[in-house]
């Protein structure tokens, strides 16, 4: 069982793009990821990593474990994050996907429970945001009336 544990690892870790974030070698995965080659990072095992200088923004990152990874500041929106699990990650300053809620993140941080994600949130904070435009074109035509 360890064995097939550390062959799955060795398997990961041979995925070139992903080596590179193995061995911190963020400059040249940043390279990679914004000339279009974006990495497949699905299900890959990144705890404890340092990834505050990792380009990551719109990667399919689904089933990623993250367990105490330091992403301070880091750009995921536009990633999927279906099934991520981020248990004590350092995520001050994360930019988060649309469709992702604050109580999945919470949770995932505070539990290490599985982010689920939701095409539905992604609609509400549209709907939000133009009630909210809204609201202020109504204010301003009643200032204007008085």
């Amino acid at each position: 069982m360890a064995n097939q544990s550390q062959d799955q690892a060795q398997e990961i870790r041979n995925i070139p793009k992903v080596e590179l974030l193995f061995e911190e070698n963020i400059e040249k995965f940043n390279q990679m990821a914004a000339g279009g080659k974006a990495p497949d990072l699905r299900n890959t095992n990144l705890s404890n990593m340092d990834l505050r200088h990792a380009r990551l923004k719109g990667l399919d990152l689904s089933g990623c474990y993250l367990k105490g990874a330091d992403m301070r500041g880091v750009d995921l929106s536009g990633c999927n994050l279906q099934g991520v699990s981020m248990e004590k990650a350092k995520i001050s300053g994360c930019l988060f996907p649309d469709n992702v809620s604050l109580e999945e993140v919470k949770f995932s941080v505070e539990y290490g429970t599985r982010i689920r994600t939701s095409p539905i949130i992604k609609e509400l904070h549209i709907i939000m945001a133009l009630t909210q435009g809204i609201y202020k074109l109504v204010q301003e035509a009643s200032a204007r009336i008085k």
